[in-house]
């Protein structure tokens, strides 16, 4: 097992490992704790009570968090003649049909975000086994597929972020930077939170979140009450 540093065994002193934390204090303490001398990630883990075996119970989505993620994205839009003028106009960072397909067959992967009207998932659907497993394949039911394509592209640039249930029945997600004011992390938390709890599937009984843990990049993680989640 790889030995972690003076810095990050400092940092799990500060934390109770048996305590869970009220928002405001988990925020704060994850701010607190993060060892590394870059701006760190702030991320969330949400362990949700749902069998992934059922296609029912696999989660999936996308929010705009209300103050973003603290990176700029780069937006890639399949689409042409208006819908690339909108796109183009929107703020999207590249625009084409056929010659990004081929672009993207021969290596590139310069974006973080592809978005596509309808008509052109006939000819994008040929770079599936490319983009899927980079999870950059665009999808209607992360609003990636869409002839809105100018409030895709502005969402996406605002802060979009996608969210699915891993093969553990866990959804991993950033909710900004560690420079962050405390109250734009909570913000960011309680929109993705209220997201999800939104989108409990029917067929789950009991209780739906099981465990909420806050970490920056480098950090150690932070258990949240999940009784308390609002702060």
């Amino acid at each position: 097992m790889p030995k972690h540093g003076k810095k990050y065994q400092e940092a799990v002193k500060a934390v109770d490992g048996s305590r869970l934390y009220d928002l405001p204090e988990a925020v704060e303490l994850v701010k607190k704790t993060a060892p590394a001398k870059f701006d760190e990630t702030v991320e969330v883990a949400v362990r949700l009570n749902v069998d992934v075996r059922h296609a029912d119970q696999q989660i999936r989505g996308a929010v705009v968090l209300p103050h973003g993620i603290g990176k700029s994205k780069t937006v890639l839009v399949f689409a042409k003649g208006d819908k690339a003028k909108e796109a183009e106009a929107a703020g999207a960072d590249f625009v084409g049909a056929e010659d990004l397909v081929e672009k993207i067959q021969g290596g590139w992967l310069g974006f973080d975000v592809a978005i596509a009207t309808p008509d052109m998932m006939a000819v994008v659907g040929k770079l599936g086994r490319i983009l899927g497993p980079r999870g950059l394949m665009p999808n209607p039911k992360t609003g990636t597929v869409t002839m809105d394509v100018e409030r895709a592209v502005k969402e996406a640039k605002a802060g979009k972020i996608n969210y699915r249930t891993d093969k553990a029945g866990i959804i991993h997600a950033p909710i900004g930077k560690v420079s962050f004011d405390a109250e734009k992390l909570q913000d960011n938390f309680k929109t993705l939170l209220s997201t999800l709890i939104k989108a409990r599937p029917a067929a789950v009984k009991g209780t739906f979140i099981k465990s909420v843990t806050l970490s920056s990049t480098m950090g150690p993680g932070i258990k949240v009450n999940p009784q308390n989640i609002s702060g």
